[in-house]
């Protein structure tokens, strides 16, 4: 599919020098770019919408979870430096 973008003069200089570097077509480097950033980029939004299905179901009961199940849950999980 073809397209048109807009790209500032120093990144598409640098574009063309790296496409000619490594033997592809202008497109080509394109198409790795933007397939990369994708693949970087499919996951965001997922910790958001995990958020609000969780928001959702703490609002549908009015029982608080039971003590010894959070006690349970918390041992279960990895523990991880931040």
């Amino acid at each position: 599919m073809k397209t048109a973008i807009s790209i500032p003069a120093p990144i598409f200089h640098a574009a063309e020098q790296l496409a000619q570097r490594n033997g592809v077509s202008r497109s080509e480097l394109y198409t790795r770019a933007i397939a990369t950033y994708l693949k970087a980029h499919q996951g965001d939004g997922v910790t958001q919408r995990l958020d609000e299905v969780y928001a959702m179901q703490e609002s549908a009961t009015s029982a608080p979870i039971d003590p010894v199940i959070h006690a349970l849950q918390r041992r279960s999980l990895p523990q991880e430096e931040w």
